[in-house]
């Protein structure tokens, strides 16, 4: 199988979560609430000498060996390009950008599905390709990228041990979980689980697994199922997890599921800042580039 190098990186939603008012607000510094009213939530500095969280991001998908990097980012996006758009890459890292345009009629982006579905148009090589994707404001390891470029399966996602995330159960209970078979294969994903039907869907190890949406991509299978993706019926825009399955539904058993345990620092509210500064002093002190 031809190998994997590219990667897509979805940073162009409105961060609406991380612009409301929370309590933990009172330990931020202005700086730091100043960005996070402000910035979209991969841009935000956490790290050392003010370093953002897509930094990191970055950082690893370079360690586990991708060389392109699509930034999916808004009508607004200038500072993602003042920060990635340099004429020699970032570390090494050639870096692109694509604009998801919001429809007319319409405040807010309309979705990931919409947004990987522009990038493809204005990228055509992504059509037939096999790329992996991800969100801008998860900090994934480089084993989870890893397994990403270097899957045999030619679709693929990430099925993290809903044990080993490091939140509290209210807030882990809202990830989707995956179904799988026996062999791994995906067979749906399921957003916002009532309490009482969360145990069957247990894997043949008797583990509960999440999508923190990173997956592995077949570009000219996905493609057609991103442009009729429908609206979701509650939240009006057009989802990824939406478009995956209907794929499935004409390839079934193409998407593997990995299953992996480890913990994904997530940064989707002011909550998150705290936690997430912590996790980065303690895990990436340096970054040999």
């Amino acid at each position: 199988m031809k190998s994997l190098n590219s990667l897509v990186v979805l940073a162009g939603g409105a961060s609406s979560r991380m612009k409301k008012n929370v309590q933990s607000q009172t330990v931020l510094s202005p700086e730091e609430l100043q960005q996070a009213n402000e910035r979209s939530k991969g841009l935000i500095g956490l790290g050392a000498d003010g370093r953002p969280m897509l930094d990191y991001v970055l950082y690893n998908a370079k360690k586990a060996g991708y060389q392109k990097v699509y930034i999916v980012i808004g009508e607004k996006g200038e500072l993602f390009q003042e920060f990635y758009g340099g004429n020699d890459g970032f570390h090494g890292l050639e870096v692109v950008f694509a604009i998801q345009a919001i429809p007319s009629g319409r405040e807010k982006p309309f979705g990931t599905a919409d947004a990987l579905y522009q990038a493809m148009e204005q990228y055509p090589e992504l059509k037939k390709l096999r790329f992996s994707v991800c969100n801008s404001d998860n900090l994934y390891s480089v084993k989870a990228f890893d397994r990403m470029r270097h899957t045999k399966s030619s679709q693929a996602l990430i099925a993290y041990d809903r044990d080993a995330l490091e939140f509290d159960s209210e807030r882990i209970s809202r990830f989707a979980l995956v179904k799988m078979d026996d062999d791994y294969n995906l067979i749906d994903i399921i957003e916002k689980p009532k309490g009482d039907e969360v145990g069957k869907y247990k894997d043949n190890l008797g583990k509960l697994r999440v999508s923190m949406n990173i997956f592995t991509f077949d570009g000219e299978k996905l493609f057609p199922f991103l442009k009729h993706c429908p609206v979701h019926p509650i939240r009006n825009e057009k989802e990824l997890p939406t478009a995956l399955l209907n794929m499935l539904v004409e390839y079934p058993g193409e998407m593997k599921a990995i299953p992996l345990s480890e913990h994904v620092p997530d940064l989707t509210a002011k909550n998150d800042i705290v936690e997430v500064k912590k996790y980065l002093k303690k895990h990436y002190s340096k970054m040999d580039w």
